[in-house]
């Protein structure tokens, strides 16, 4: 198999349809992940007025935060153009407006940071796709773009300590997504989930390590508020 190029493979239509529509309800938790998100959000004083949704997908993350902040203006962000088809679509008639922008390259903020500062950046399952330094430097790039007290939620996908770990996030994947589509056999939901044409573009980090990068950029109430074995939601708060 030839290796996966992270700036192409989610421009495939049917990977991301495949994506929305066979994988990303079969999350485990995904529900309590967004209340978790929203919580830490709640936790800030004044009113959430705008916010970044970083690398989008189809904005489950950002229709979450604005089912629950009516009069926020959120910003959608994804470098994918089928996601951003799947983000129109989920976002008609709601205060959102949709940038087509790959914060894989560090010159991204030059195009919404006239939008900002922002009351929070919050990204699913996306800045995995990065090489550990540009996850880093888009750390420090976000906390940039934060107003103060502003909080940086990231719900995604670590790396594991152990093999035991990967074992039981497999098993529970696949356990998720034949439910979903139980014309399937297991055998054939495992095997596709096992050798997924996207799983070589994951560059995964350990939830700790990352958690350091942020304390060490200036970030505050840092922690893992959430994790079950490869799926963390953590984060931090720009100090005041």
């Amino acid at each position: 198999m030839k290796p996966i190029q992270n700036d192409k493979v989610w421009q495939s239509e049917a990977l991301v349809q495949k994506f929305l529509s066979g994988v990303r309800g079969a999350i485990p938790l995904a529900q309590m992940q967004v209340e978790v998100m929203l919580r830490l959000l709640s936790t800030r004083s004044g009113k959430l007025r705008r916010f970044l949704d970083l690398g989008c997908g189809d904005g489950l993350l950002g229709s979450a935060i604005l089912e629950k902040h009516p009069r926020a203006l959120g910003y959608f962000v994804d470098f994918s153009e089928p996601m951003l088809q799947a983000c129109r679509q989920k976002l008609q008639g709601r205060r959102a407006e949709i940038l087509q922008i790959d914060y894989g390259k560090p010159t991204w903020t030059e195009s919404v940071r006239s939008h900002g500062p922002f009351d929070a950046v919050v990204s699913g399952f996306s800045i995995h796709h990065q090489p550990d330094h540009r996850k880093r430097a888009l750390y420090r790039e976000i906390f940039e773009l934060l107003t103060p007290g502003g909080w940086f939620v990231n719900i995604e996908h670590v790396a594991p300590s152990c093999s035991t770990t990967t074992r039981l996030f497999d098993a529970t994947m696949i356990e998720s997504i034949h439910r979903l589509h139980p014309h399937l056999s297991r055998a054939t939901v495992s095997r596709r989930f096992v050798r997924r044409v996207d799983k070589e573009a994951n560059l995964l980090a350990p939830v700790d390590r990352q958690c350091d990068w942020l304390h060490a950029i200036g970030f505050t109430e840092v922690d893992c508020y959430l994790k079950v074995y490869e799926l963390a939601v953590f984060g931090g708060c720009r100090p005041r």
